[in-house]
This record gives C-alpha cells, structure tokens and sequence, in this order.
C-alpha cells in the first residue's frame, strides 16, 4: 500500500469526477498512473512515496492525496494534455502556501530578487533533473499568474517612511568590478543569446544558468548605484535566456520561474522595455500551454507598461504577440487589427538614431512575418481547418522561410517556419508538398537542441499520417522521422 506521502484523508462524500474525467482521457491504466507517480516522486526526492493502483482507486473514489501528490498529479496530466491541468481542475484540494513557496508570487525587493535567484539557479544546477526542483515548483495560471504580474507596474517604495524597509543590495565588502568587466558581461549575454538562437536551448542552458548564478553574486556585493542597475539589467537577461531555454527543451515550470525571476531584475534595473519584452516570452509559453487568455492578459501587461519608452521594434514585437493571443482565443477582427499595428509600427523601426538592446535584435522582418503568418495560421485551426486564414498565412509564411533560410544564425526559426509552412498546406489539403516541407525541417532539427521544434514536427508529422496516410510520402517520412528523431531531447 502507499506509504506516508502516498496517503490522504477520505472525504466520505463522492467520487472525484474531476479527477477521473482526465484519467479516462489520458489513457493510462491505474497501474501506470501509480508507476508515473512513483517515478517522478523519486526524481523529486520524494523516496517516501510508493503508490499502488488500489491507492489510484481511493483518489478516484474521492479520496484527498496529500503532498506533494497533487501536484505530481497535476504535473504529470499537464504534460499528457499539453496545457496547464491544476490542482484544482483535478478537483484536489491544494494547501495554503507562503508567497516565497507558491512560485510567482514573491516580494518586490532587490535583496529578496537576488537571493531568490541565486538560490534558483544554484538548485538548477545542482539537481539538474528534469527541471523538479523541489516539491514548490509547479506552473501557475489564471489569477495566480496574472495577479502578482501586474504589480511590475507598482512604483519601488524610495525613501517612504510608512513604505516596507528596504535593505540595499549590499554585502561587507566593496565592489572590484572594473567598466570591461562589466561590458564582457553584457557582450557574454549577447553571444550565448546569439548561440540559443542557432543552435537551440539544449545546447547552452547550464552555462546561461551557471553564469546568471555568477551575476548574483556580484549583486551581494557593494556596488555603486549606476553598476548595480546595470547588473540587475544583466540578470534580467540571463534569467530571461535561461527561462527561454528551458521553455525550448521542454522545463516548462522552470521556464517560468526563471521568467518571473527576469521580471523582478528588469523592475530593480528600471528597465520597462526589458520587463516588456519577459512579459511577452511568459505571453508565448501561455500560449504554447494552450492558456490564450493568459496570453493575452500578459501582452497587454506589457504594452500598458512599456507604452512610453518601447522603441518601434518592441511595440511591432508585442502587437504581433497580441495578434497571436487574439487568434488563439479566436477573435479574427482584433487579431487582424494587431497584425495591422504589428506592421505600421516595424515600418518606424530603425528611423530612431538610439541604438536598440540587443535582446530585440532577433525581431527582424523574417520574425515579423513568421508571428503574423502563425497568427492567421492559429486563426485558421481555431476556426476549424478554415482554408481562408489559411491562405492568409501562406504568403507570409513562404516569406519567413525565405528569409531565414539565408540566416545562418537563426537556424532553429528556420526549422520552426518550415514546419508552420507545413501545416499550412496540411490545412490545404496538400499533403505531398506538406511532407517535402516536414523533410527539410527534418534536417535542420537534427542540428539544433530544441525539444520544441522536436515536438512541432512530430505533431505534424502525425496530423499527416491521421489525415493523409494512404498518401506514399506521408508514410514515408513517418518511417523516416522515428529513425532520425530521438523521442525527447535531454536538457542540459
């Protein structure tokens, strides 16, 4: 029978229904539910946990798991679906948490920022397992998500005598840092932001993580007002490229925090195009989870935020994150409308005489097209297979690919784009030059560590085969896809 952790309170009352609705969904037997779960407690270091299908049956049966069950369950049926499947939708009670444990929700302080990011990264580093860091780390959504967000907007208390005490970020010691030091930094963030982009967030995450761990220990330091904005701006990045990363290979509760995490620098450098920009890759991993309205909320966090300082190249970026939300949660109108506004505004980009930061270099007219093309590509499959979004994407799309076929340095945009090209004629109903486009993919993944490009061709691939299998071709690169695509990328 199940051990200390495995047990629970039995409510007496009826079957779980929530609960058992997404099992029978899932597939699994009881017997490989209790194995899923007595396997991730191990890699969580949870060895008191020893679960069994009788143990299965009383959850079903209404019975309460206690920690951390619930959330190994909500962990395991999220990345059955593909999307965020809480506690709560299992129908499971979940316990009262302290801000500092909940995930998100964490104080708006610089000496709390730093310390939560050292101790996140160095856990990172030191576990290294599939991205379970400890019981704590689960994915938030809705409320839970959006709420502590929004206070980014919220001023940092300065010199309020009714205001929360700040302690500087200070330690005993006074800062050697040199201006070199401090540029070889910056320029070490743009060039593995550089290697992400070409090679894939498989092959750099542990030193993005070891080098953002480096970063916090400079902000324990004693540092001049000016250095420490600018370490923090440092942070923000590398937190954000490590959550990038993360989100690339598959560690979607990682991810996450590592984005919060960027969130909370980018407010103590002062940085709201930075902050503007993390809320947009949180915006694209909600959308990813099949969380649109999420999306949605956080984009407009982030234009709202950055309304007044953003530079052409950003607000174009984040109206065509907004276009994407909208046609996620199937609103065509607004998301055209967006498309529009993702155009006009990359159409000022460059004219400012300011040089732009680094980490918006990656929108380039390629970029744009490929977001827009996806947007009327969503839009398409939202409004059932529809062939007119369809055809609205194609150009656009064909665009993208051409671009980024002559771009050595975004290899892992140009796998994405031959597969989105893909599923276009898939909605076409053109399977024979959906598989050629699948097949070029196909070489580009094998170069690149992405999980993410991995999983979008397979998905394809298997839309294909279900729709399309008695076409030669199809069945073709089915063989061909399990031969030359390892089933999961080890994250690294």
């Amino acid at each position: 029978m199940g051990g200390s952790g495995a047990g629970g309170t039995n409510t007496g009352k009826r079957p779980n229904g929530h609960l058992a609705s997404w099992f029978v969904r899932s597939g699994w037997s009881k017997g490989e539910l209790a194995r899923q779960v007595n396997r991730r407690a191990r890699q969580m270091g949870a060895h008191h946990i020893s679960t069994d299908t009788s143990r299965v049956r009383r959850w079903l049966d209404g019975e309460q798991p206690r920690e951390p069950i619930p959330r190994i369950l909500s962990e395991l049926f999220s990345e059955r679906f593909g999307s965020v499947v809480s506690i709560e939708d299992l129908g499971l009670r979940t316990a009262h948490q302290s801000p500092s444990v909940s995930g998100v929700d964490l104080p708006w302080a610089g000496p709390q920022t730093v310390a939560l990011i050292s101790e996140f990264s160095r856990s990172d580093l030191m576990l290294a397992r599939r991205g379970f860091l400890g019981t704590s780390l689960a994915l938030a959504a809705g409320p839970a998500l959006v709420e502590p967000m929004q206070r980014w907007l919220v001023p940092i208390p300065s010199g309020d005598p009714g205001g929360p005490e700040i302690e500087p970020v200070a330690s005993h010691r006074p800062s050697k840092l040199s201006g070199p030091e401090l540029e070889l930094l910056e320029s070490t963030t743009a060039m593995f932001r550089q290697w992400d982009a070409q090679c894939g967030g498989g092959l750099r995450r542990k030193a993005v993580v070891g080098q953002l761990h480096e970063v916090t220990d400079l902000l324990q330091e004693t540092q001049p007002e000016a250095t420490a904005r600018r370490l923090f701006r440092c942070a923000a990045e590398l937190a954000e490229l490590a959550g990038w990363m993360s989100y690339d290979v598959g560690l979607q509760p990682n991810a996450q925090k590592y984005f919060v995490l960027a969130l909370h620098a980018a407010k103590e450098a002062g940085d709201k195009p930075l902050g503007s920009y993390i809320l947009s890759s949180m915006s694209r991993q909600m959308i990813h989870l099949g969380r649109p309205d999420d999306a949605l909320e956080l984009i407009h966090l982030a234009q709202y935020g950055s309304r007044d300082c953003a530079t052409p190249r950003t607000q174009a970026m984040l109206y065509a994150m907004e276009a994407r939300a909208y046609a996620n949660t199937g609103q065509p109108g607004k998301c055209k409308r967006a498309v529009r506004m993702a155009e006009d505004a990359f159409s000022d980009a460059g004219l400012d005489s300011e040089p732009e930061p680094d980490w918006i270099r990656f929108f380039t007219e390629a970029e744009l097209n490929a977001e827009n093309a996806h947007s009327y590509r969503d839009l398409a499959y939202v409004a059932g297979r529809s062939p007119t979004y369809a055809s609205l994407a194609e150009p656009l799309m064909r665009r993208a690919v051409d671009l980024f076929e002559k771009d050595d340095e975004h290899q892992r945009s140009y796998a994405l784009n031959l597969i989105g090209m893909a599923t276009v004629h898939l909605l076409k109903k053109e399977p024979e030059q959906s598989t050629a486009l699948a097949q070029q993919a196909l070489k580009v993944a094998r170069k690149v560590r992405s999980e993410r490009v991995n999983t979008r061709l397979r998905k394809t691939v298997d839309t294909a085969a279900r729709d399309f299998g008695d076409v030669a071709g199809v069945a073709e690169l089915t063989d061909l896809l399990t031969a030359q695509l390892p089933e999961s990328a080890e994250a690294v």
